[in-house]
């Protein structure tokens, strides 16, 4: 099945164009808007956020919400394999709330329309909120997650009791804040611009039904939405945390045998990766079913109600200045940062790139190299084989690592961070983009300094490996791997069913 994005011509549409499309398609509607706001005064509209990303069972959800609708329903649901409905309420009390000029940067400050009572034997697992006004004319939708208070013993009969606890899977909202243009703004702009700060409280654009930037490239339905259907389908019970969790509720992660990160986790904190790297010392397990993952650090502000990033343009973070430059809010592979990614997922996207997207086309398939690998046990495929074509599962944003071929095979260098366990079982061609966000500038700089004319050789590759190093790592090195998952593409199963497997054992 194609992603491609095209353009109304049919044409491919190209990242930074899509950006601009949508940026001047929003200011298109912001002058209409302008142009007849007494119709647009009359249109229905439902909007609303939770208070906080994630609960612990026995607490109360606050539900912030402004409406043009007196009255409006709202129903919960935990999705996952399937819908489970736990909670709705009819004729809550609505009313319109003011939008602050800067509510994309420091959030919308409205007032809770309602407390949703999280009940003790509410499961882990991600919420979705539903809201109709009562004529119908207006819908709007919220989420937040259920946190477990400790990693529970799989039930009788679960597939892995034997082998220890639930896996759990950490979702990447860090990226959905990221590019969520609600307020006019994001890291990535919109009518407003570029912001260097993010809110999480304000509602999400990602829910909107028709294609928009920001669900398109963030968000649950996107990507961890089909790999949570497809696990549990399969028989393995997951519980559920947010990005942030792992900074501010780091015993989330106590008793799990195996963590998983899903499709685009591009935006992590130090102390989250504090969090996830003294887990893996200690014997935990990491499986990154996910691309251009761990690419940018950011600073948590608010007790986790916002975050900050100044990305590229990391000269003009105030920490730049400082004699500590551990915590710059650009990538992390930059120099000044010393903590480049490949210390904990084995890649990075500063060796990757894109593949089958701006000006870098493929087939979306990984060659396999070392077959005998317990990864690919089960599989029948052979040294040379193409992996993923049912899915085109390479695609979008990838992620890579520096290495040599030693009796024809790769084997990582080592000098960009990668451990020195780290084995190549698969890659596919990478690269940065010139035509396109200019990656390969940007990137370059990170690595040897604003203004230098050196660059990163190319082409990088996506790369799909592993290593141990106190507990087992294992990376796809993209960001599609969940379509073979959806294509029921035969050795992406069974892959993905070696590492849940086997990473969930007891040692």
């Amino acid at each position: 099945m194609s992603r491609q994005n095209n353009d109304k011509a049919g044409r491919p549409l190209k990242r930074r164009s899509f950006i601009q499309a949508t940026a001047a398609g929003m200011v298109g509607a912001t002058v209409l808007a302008e142009a007849t706001s007494a119709e647009e005064a009359a249109k229905p509209f439902l909007e609303a956020y939770a208070g906080r990303l994630s609960y612990l069972p026995g607490e109360q959800v606050g539900l912030h919400v402004s409406t043009s609708a007196a009255r409006f329903r709202v129903e919960v649901a935990r999705v996952g394999a399937k819908r489970e409905v736990v909670f709705s309420k009819d004729g809550v009390s609505g009313g319109k709330q003011s939008v602050p000029a800067n509510a994309s940067s420091h959030g919308c400050g409205w007032p809770a329309a309602l407390k949703i009572p999280i009940a003790k034997d509410w499961r882990s697992g991600y919420y979705q909120v539903l809201l109709r006004t009562a004529d119908g004319k207006a819908n709007g939708e919220a989420f937040f997650v259920v946190r477990p208070r400790s990693a529970s013993p799989r039930p009788r009969g679960e597939r892995g009791r034997e082998e220890g606890g639930r896996i759990l899977i950490q979702l990447c909202t860090n990226t959905y804040n990221a590019y969520n243009q609600w307020g006019g703004s994001s890291l990535y702009g919109g009518t407003k611009g570029v912001v260097r700060r993010v809110s999480f409280e304000r509602p999400y654009l990602g829910f909107l039904p028709e294609d928009n930037f920001t669900n398109r490239y963030s968000g649950w339905r996107r990507w961890e939405l089909p790999f949570v259907a497809w696990a549990e389908k399969a028989g393995y019970p997951l519980d559920f945390a947010v990005n942030s969790d792992l900074e501010f509720h780091p015993d989330v992660l106590k008793g799990y045998r195996l963590v998983l990160s899903v499709g685009h986790d591009e935006y992590w904190s130090w102390p989250m990766r504090d969090a996830l790297e003294k887990f893996i010392a200690d014997g935990g397990n990491v499986a990154f079913f996910s691309g251009n993952t761990c690419f940018w650090q950011v600073r948590s502000e608010d007790k986790g109600s916002a975050l900050v990033s100044w990305k590229m343009n990391f000269d003009k973070d105030p920490v730049y200045k400082m004699d500590d430059q551990r915590f710059l809010s650009g990538m992390w592979s930059n120099r000044l940062v010393k903590r480049p990614e490949n210390q904990l997922t084995g890649v990075s996207f500063s060796y990757g790139g894109y593949h089958r997207f701006f000006e870098h086309g493929g087939d979306g398939c990984y060659t396999v190299h070392r077959p005998d690998h317990w990864a690919f046990a089960g599989t029948d495929l052979k040294r040379g084989d193409r992996l993923g074509a049912k899915g085109t599962i390479v695609g979008y944003e990838c992620d890579g690592c520096e290495f040599t071929l030693k009796a024809g095979l790769p084997v990582p260098t080592g000098r960009d961070g990668t451990p020195e366990t780290f084995e190549i079982l698969g890659s596919a061609p990478a690269g940065l983009s010139v035509k396109g966000d200019q990656s390969l500038l940007w990137v370059s700089e990170a690595l040897y300094g604003k203004g230098t004319r050196k660059r990163l050789k190319q082409p990088g590759a996506a790369v799909l490996g592993c290593y141990t190093r106190g507990g087992t790592v294992f990376t796809t090195g993209c960001t599609e791997w969940v379509r073979g998952l959806e294509e029921r593409d035969a050795a992406v199963e069974r892959i993905t069913r070696n590492v849940l497997d086997r990473l969930t054992r007891r040692a």
